[in-house]
């Protein structure tokens, strides 16, 4: 007797429709992968790379192993297309296999096996490989392939248009779940710790390229200095002035305004750096990159918003910004011991 449909199914590899691209910017010395898939965070499966080795993208059925053992292969020096033939010919399970790679000097090569879903596959081109399976027809693939080919700016910029143009076409055909982001530069991590200067995921959203796009926004604004040198603003006259007003609505700043890059608003202004995580756009040499100035008035209008639309429930309560130390309070760590005290029995 022949088994339930329901139970064959479970005995079937477990599959899921995914777009990718991977690619390599050689001036920049950047390797990334960019994904969208109708799975629960591909992020944490499809995308792998080692600045000056290559990234890789293992989909469809993954070989989650394709990603550790394909850079120690690009680690030795191996190209894009001996990576992908030495994994998929020692692999039993290769035709349900997808797989793009781009080596340390922009080599590419894909693989879409043969029992991937429909429709499933694939395009190579200078410095990318762009992959699919599940999808609504081939037009996903090219236009990923075109869109990032024909896309001014960097990495990040290229990679998000590529997803963009991928889902505009159809792109998965069962709909869309979950997105990530992943571009290695050598000591491009948190303090040059790591080399993964890019790294945001959307784990499960009804829109995650979209999402994807905001949350790289914000960690562009934070962890990136992708900004153009001639934008800097130079802190003097009517920008000092302001950005003296912004830190004092705030609660960074006590002074009187002075119009200038003095010492007191230089210790005001890395205060608030630090305290939001904007270490990585400090500078030394009395300028401000534009968004952080921008982010700087958000925050003051914020503020400003707040105390005159809230009703204050304790006196003063509103009239300090955020940055100031808590009423009656101390540095951290300046605490006061509590002592209890008890009546000693008669």
């Amino acid at each position: 007797m022949a088994a339930p449909a329901w139970e064959r199914a479970m005995d079937s590899p477990p599959r899921f429709g995914t777009f990718s691209i991977v690619a390599h910017d050689r001036e920049r010395a950047e390797w990334g992968v960019a994904v969208q898939s109708k799975f629960i965070s591909v992020g944490a499966v499809v995308p792998w790379g080692r600045a000056g080795v290559g990234a890789i993208a293992t989909q469809a059925f993954a070989n989650v192993a394709y990603g550790p053992d394909g850079l120690a292969l690009l680690q030795k020096g191996r190209s894009a297309e001996e990576v992908v033939r030495t994994l998929t010919q020692a692999d039993a399970k290769r035709d349900h296999r997808q797989l793009g790679v781009v080596d340390a000097r922009g080599g590419s090569a894909s693989f879409t096996g043969k029992e991937c879903m429909e429709w499933a596959g694939h395009e190579t081109g200078d410095g990318f490989a762009c992959q699919g399976n599940i999808l609504f027809g081939p037009r996903v693939v090219s236009a990923m392939a075109r869109a990032y080919e024909s896309t001014p700016g960097d990495l990040p910029e290229r990679l998000l248009a590529a997803l963009s143009a991928a889902q505009r076409e159809g792109g998965d055909r069962r709909g869309m779940q979950s997105a990530a982001l992943l571009i290695v530069r050598e000591r491009g991590g948190y303090d040059e710790g790591s080399d993964r200067w890019v790294d945001v995921r959307v784990d499960d959203h009804p829109a995650p390229i979209e999402e994807l796009k905001r949350v790289f926004r914000l960690y562009d604004l934070t962890m990136l200095s992708r900004e153009d040198p001639a934008t800097l603003v130079k802190v003097e006259g009517d920008v000092a002035r302001l950005l003296q007003h912004h830190l004092e609505l705030l609660g960074f700043y006590s002074g009187r305004p002075t119009a200038s890059w003095d010492p007191p608003t230089e210790a005001a202004f890395a205060k608030f750096l630090n305290e939001h995580n904007f270490e990585n756009k400090a500078r030394t040499d009395g300028t401000v990159w534009p968004s952080v100035l921008r982010y700087l008035e958000e925050r003051a209008q914020a503020e400003s918003t707040r105390r005159t639309g809230t009703a204050p429930m304790i006196p003063g309560a509103l009239s300090k910004g955020p940055g100031s130390l808590p009423g009656g309070g101390s540095p951290s760590g300046g605490g006061k011991k509590r002592t209890e005290h008890r009546s000693t029995p008669p």
